[in-house]
């Protein structure tokens, strides 16, 4: 059953405190009146005589929070099987998004990017279904930035027969799902992507360290052909970004003016000097490295995690250090659904404050995506408003207590309060 629309009854919304991500300060109390799908003020001066009170009492209001590279078509409930990739039909892909998105929603995180599908479909953009039907309000979940399918050449990392080295013939995929070779396929695949639905663009730009396509830092597509991906997307006035762990794709897609880098791991410091004067943005998947389970991974590519995830921590640190423009992305279901906060906390391990570590999942998150109706309390900005248990400024893990969660000025969880 479709939820409800947006009560236009006004809703005053009180909390002991709310952040102002602009200037870092906990303004006491937390104040928000709310009219539809919309903030209609800030410590109002007067409120309604029919609004409806929500008093949240001891909690801490943020914006909505947002993670940049998720997948919600994968992993979830019972994903346990190594034959998930060939069992799995486009139907039970979608049926676990469902599941992943309300997980991820009440987690807090009101919007995502669903960076690229690489899975067989028949040419049907899941993702861009799975927004759909958000919007609509049928199901619950964040809003989703879809990318349809990952455009990668033939046994790039994003190749799915590449993660469990499948015999030829083993699910085969098509130039529309993404598998395309040499400028003219990429620019079909693209262009399909773009027809469907797709907000934004998602290439692979190198080697993987979870897949079976030899160094993680090599090369994957040439220079002509990121700068045709990056080419059609931003003819079509979309955003591109490029998985990448190594140097010479990472530099190769900076050139080919690729928007933003997904990973990032082996940047060398001419790269990331360059990186940081040309404003690329940096979705950096941190606590990949510290919270990914290789237990059961082929020894190889445990091998390749022991190499990479060392040098990807200083290099996560560096690009801080450096003031690269850093965006929350935590490549669920990499790490599961619903702990996409981690990311937050694994970039303060790295060298960010909390509050740059939030404004890196709010602010830099909306710059990334070209929005401006969001990331803030503010009056005029969408209702996106989360309340925490704990003061995220003095510790950040406050953003792992979410107890309530407003999007679109309709409430989906409120535990206790």
């Amino acid at each position: 059953m479709a939820r409800p629309k947006a009560p236009e009854r006004p809703v005053h919304l009180i909390s002991a405190r709310m952040l102002d991500v602009d200037s870092g300060e906990m303004v006491t109390p937390g104040d928000l009146l709310i009219l539809g799908e919309r903030i209609v003020e800030v410590a109002p001066s007067s409120v309604p005589s029919d609004a409806e009170v929500i008093d949240l009492g001891d909690l801490t209001l943020l914006p909505g929070l947002m993670d940049m590279e998720v997948n919600l078509l994968l992993g979830g409930p019972d994903h346990e099987s190594a034959l998930n990739a060939v069992q799995d039909d486009p139907a039970v892909r979608t049926l676990r998004a469902v599941v992943n998105a309300r997980r991820t929603l009440r987690a807090g995180f009101t919007t995502v990017r669903n960076l690229g599908l690489f899975i067989q479909t028949g040419g049907l953009l899941l993702d861009v279904a799975l927004k759909k039907a958000i919007d609509l309000g049928w199901i619950e979940g964040p809003r989703v930035v879809p990318a349809g399918h990952a455009i990668c050449p033939t046994g790039g990392h994003l190749d799915p027969t590449m993660f469990a080295a499948f015999a030829p013939h083993v699910l085969p995929l098509t130039v529309e799902e993404g598998i395309a070779n040499g400028v003219d396929e990429v620019r079909k695949a693209v262009r399909y992507q773009i027809k469907h639905g797709a907000q934004v663009i998602k290439v692979c730009a190198s080697g993987g360290v979870m897949s079976h396509t030899g160094p993680a830092g090599a090369q994957q597509y040439s220079a002509d052909e990121l700068r045709a991906a990056a080419d059609e997307a931003h003819r079509a006035g979309l955003r591109i970004a490029a998985h990448a762990h190594g140097d010479a794709g990472i530099r190769a897609c900076i050139e080919a003016g690729i928007d933003c880098i997904e990973h990032g791991s082996l940047m060398s410091d001419e790269t990331l000097a360059l990186f940081v004067e040309r404003g690329t943005f940096l979705v950096a998947t941190t606590y990949l490295a510290d919270g990914m389970d290789v237990s059961r991974a082929a020894p190889a590519l445990q091998a390749k995690a022991a190499e990479v995830f060392p040098r990807a921590r200083e290099t996560i640190s560096k690009a801080i250090a450096l003031g690269a423009k850093i965006a929350c992305g935590t490549d669920a279901p990499a790490i599961p659904h619903g702990r996409n906060a981690k990311e937050l906390i694994a970039l303060v391990n790295r060298g960010m404050t909390p509050l740059q570590a939030i404004r890196a999942a709010t602010i830099v998150s909306a710059e990334l995506i070209d929005v401006t109706d969001r990331a803030r309390l503010q009056a005029g900005l969408l209702a996106d408003v989360i309340g925490l248990d704990g003061n995220p400024l003095e510790d950040i893990t406050a953003t792992e207590r979410v107890r309530f969660v407003m999007k679109g000025g309709q409430v989906f969880r409120r535990d206790g309060v």
